[in-house]
């Protein structure tokens, strides 16, 4: 059973720094892209940041120049470093994982549970 487990969540001022982190167990055979959504209230859920098993990153515009990704891949872990965090970045915060589960070069999306990340003014 993969399973993928985040923390780092919680309730920041603006301005204020948070550092989420999201570690895949289970039976794992590969990992390729991993990513960090998020989900406001009233809102789709949208991509805020992703990075290729090679390193290669893609990030939103609204978070460009303020939020980091960043994986260990001896740890299967993938993280979110967020600064001079605003009220608008308010959201639940998913992390995203593409998984070979066995030899079968098929890679299943697999999703944590979402952390709540609170930015107050």
């Amino acid at each position: 059973q993969v399973q993928l487990v985040e923390s780092g969540g919680g309730l920041v001022q603006a301005g204020g720094s948070l550092r989420l982190s999201c570690a895949a167990s289970g039976r794992i055979f590969g990992i390729n892209d991993m990513g960090w959504y998020r989900q406001a209230p009233g809102k789709q859920r949208e991509l805020v940041a992703a990075i290729t098993s090679g390193g290669r990153t893609n990030y939103a515009d609204s978070v460009k120049g303020r939020f980091t990704i960043s994986r260990d891949n001896a740890k299967s872990t993938v993280y979110l470093q967020m600064n001079s965090l605003k009220p608008e970045d308010t959201a639940v915060y998913y992390c995203n994982a593409g998984i070979m589960k066995d030899y079968t070069p098929v890679y299943f999306p697999y999703w944590g549970q979402g952390t709540q990340v609170t930015v107050s003014s």
